[in-house]
């Protein structure tokens, strides 16, 4: 139990020192005995022993009444909630590459794209405190959202990301450029981009290693994941008579590279072979990427003050009770 306002309690030992002080100040009484001796040696009846009671139920009426006044409560429930501290901004590759259907879902044959924006998706709600953005990249890179906590916004925006939408081609350096650039007025404790690709650099202005160094000098963490199986990989096509076939092309994911990037800044590279790996992969960024403040958030009370109210209640009705009747004092 905690009190609203406790400092009214210091007015109960003032309050009972005055009630004291006021019956012990009384005008003696008008019916005078010659000799006390003559009543001591009659025995006490239990009226004469209980006399003094009204007087002690006024008394814990009134401790009751400020009790009552202090606002006893009780905590029902006390909400926390964890602030991560944490921006993040996810690059993810939509080159034409993307389309190759090497990855599954539920025994069904999708996109590379399409998986990707599936478990991003599960990644953006795994992460409900953090500011996330997302940069989108092929030929060039573009800003899709940036570093926001509206994660429904977010993901209509994620959702809105196509093959074929930017000149084709792989621009990794490009791709972490626009992404640092999210973080100019970030003051979180941490600062991640995840960046994913199928592909190896061959677009852009800026190499990726050089990306990688500014990225360093910035303090921010660059995890690389390389995207789709080795070898040869199946993508989607149409014959002559419009009917959808499927060609196998080379997959060449530029590792070397990605693990570079994620060594200069002090991350991670990973790589997805499949759509459970992809899943495993983005949950081990999560784990790895926390750094929880625990923070109170509000209190859900009970009042209790009715109680010491009612019982001061009580206690006044029986000391006026018992003063005007079986204890009635007689001047």
């Amino acid at each position: 139990m905690i009190l609203k306002t406790p400092w009214l309690l210091i007015l109960i030992p003032l309050l009972l020192v005055f009630l004291f002080w006021q019956k012990k100040s009384r005008e003696p009484p008008s019916l005078r005995f010659p000799d006390a001796g003559i009543l001591s040696a009659l025995p006490l009846t239990w009226k004469v022993r209980f006399s003094g009671l009204p007087f002690y139920l006024r008394l814990a009426a009134i401790v009751l009444f400020v009790i009552a006044l202090a606002g006893p409560r009780q905590v029902l429930e006390e909400t926390k909630h964890f602030v991560e501290g944490i921006d993040i901004v996810l690059a993810i590759d939509a080159s034409g590459s993307m389309a190759a259907e090497d990855f599954q879902i539920e025994g069904k044959r999708f996109n590379r794209l399409y998986v990707v924006k599936k478990v991003v998706d599960g990644f953006i709600d795994a992460r409900q405190n953090d500011r996330i953005g997302l940069v989108i990249f092929a030929g060039r890179a573009y800003t899709a959202s940036p570093l926001t906590t509206d994660h429904n916004w977010l993901k209509s925006n994620l959702d809105r990301i196509e093959l074929n939408v930017l000149e084709d081609g792989t621009a990794i350096g490009s791709g972490i450029m626009s992404s640092l650039s999210r973080f100019k007025q970030s003051k979180a404790k941490s600062k991640i981009i995840v960046l994913l690709t199928d592909g190896v650099n061959n677009a852009g202005d800026t190499e990726p290693l050089v990306a990688a160094k500014t990225a360093e000098a910035m303090g921010i963490k660059v995890y690389t994941i390389g995207a789709g199986t080795d070898g040869y990989a199946p993508y989607p096509g149409q014959d002559i008579w419009g009917r959808q076939v499927y060609r196998q092309a080379l997959v060449q994911i530029d590792e070397e590279t990605l693990q570079q990037i994620a060594q200069q800044t002090r991350a991670h590279y990973f790589r997805a072979k499949d759509t459970d790996q992809l899943k495993a992969i983005y949950k081990e960024i999560d784990q790895l990427e926390k750094t929880k403040i625990e923070e109170f958030g509000y209190r859900q009370y009970k009042e209790l003050f009715v109680y010491a109210l009612s019982a001061a209640l009580a206690l006044l009705i029986l000391e006026m009770i018992l003063s005007q009747t079986i204890l009635l004092k007689v001047p």
